[in-house]
């Protein structure tokens, strides 16, 4: 039968957060993939932990997956950790447990630490609906892409930052979404945790003067419901009553169904809509 593999959180600065669970399975597996065999062996020897271990980073996800599944399948018991937190989030473990399901290996979750939810619960802002980010993209055409997404996000965002890039993203986030309410989390779970709510604006004018250091996890306001209304009602307002018809009706909505929308959009009744349109085909016919 094949091995299973397991998803091990590991603690993002304070030792004391591991769990008894994730310690009994990296003692008793085969062997243990981390993302840092450097950074890993302080932790094993903390708590007194000989398994054997093997690298899985960006640089080797795919070919080296392949040789764990082949482990895997021969029956072999596999713990995967990151650096710090939970495998698979921003991580290439996400490789490995794509490979693992395509090949129909067991693979099961130790929930522990991470640094989104950490700071999430932190910030201050609204936790009913987030979206994670991770990193916002080195591309820079999908960057853009990305940071224009953002701009209509209306549930909480949650980034990564590096302290030598965090100036820039600042920027780039001021400049896409305006003056939005931000908390900076940096050495979260650590002695020297910060959590800093401020405002993208306040936040450029700190770290332009103060050297960022530690990584920080970015959690920003999305944009408000009333907000994204009226950017929409803006929108609507700058085209046609065709282009608004075709718009509803390119999604595949009935002619009928595409005019409630329209109208409904447009705070009219859809005779008013109707009227509309039909004047406009006896002009056209004129």
């Amino acid at each position: 039968m094949a091995g299973t593999l397991y998803l091990c959180a590991t603690p993002i600065g304070n030792l004391g957060d591991i769990t008894s669970r994730v310690l009994e399975t990296l003692r008793r597996v085969d062997v243990i993939a981390a993302e840092d065999t450097r950074n890993s062996i302080k932790l094993l020897n903390y708590f007194d932990i000989h398994t054997p271990m093997t690298s899985y980073h960006e640089y080797n996800k795919v070919e080296k997956a392949r040789q764990l599944v082949e482990q895997l399948r021969l029956g072999r018991e596999i713990a995967l950790i990151t650096d710090a937190g939970t495998p698979a989030i921003s991580d290439p473990g996400e490789v490995l447990v794509r490979m693992c399901q395509e090949n129909g290996i067991p693979v099961t979750s130790l929930p522990g630490p991470a640094a989104c939810i950490t700071a999430l619960t932190l910030s201050g802002l609204s936790t009913r609906r987030f979206c994670f980010e991770g990193f916002l993209p080195s591309d820079k055409r999908e960057k853009r892409s990305v940071l224009r997404e953002l701009t209509r996000e209306s549930r909480t965002i949650i980034l990564y930052e590096a302290p030598h890039h965090l100036v820039r993203t600042l920027e780039e986030l001021y400049e896409a979404l305006g003056n939005r309410r931000v908390t900076l989390c940096r050495e979260l779970t650590k002695r020297f945790e910060s959590v800093i709510p401020t405002t993208l604006e306040q936040a450029l004018e700190r770290y332009q003067t103060e050297e960022p250091k530690g990584e920080f996890v970015l959690v920003l306001e999305g944009i408000s419901q009333e907000e994204k209304k009226q950017e929409e009602i803006a929108s609507w307002e700058t085209m046609s009553i065709e282009e608004h018809m075709a718009y509803y009706e390119a999604q595949g909505l009935e002619r009928k169904d595409a005019m409630k929308a329209v109208a409904r959009d447009r705070g009219v009744g859809k005779r008013e809509i109707y009227r509309q349109l039909q004047n406009r085909s006896e002009e056209e016919e004129c």
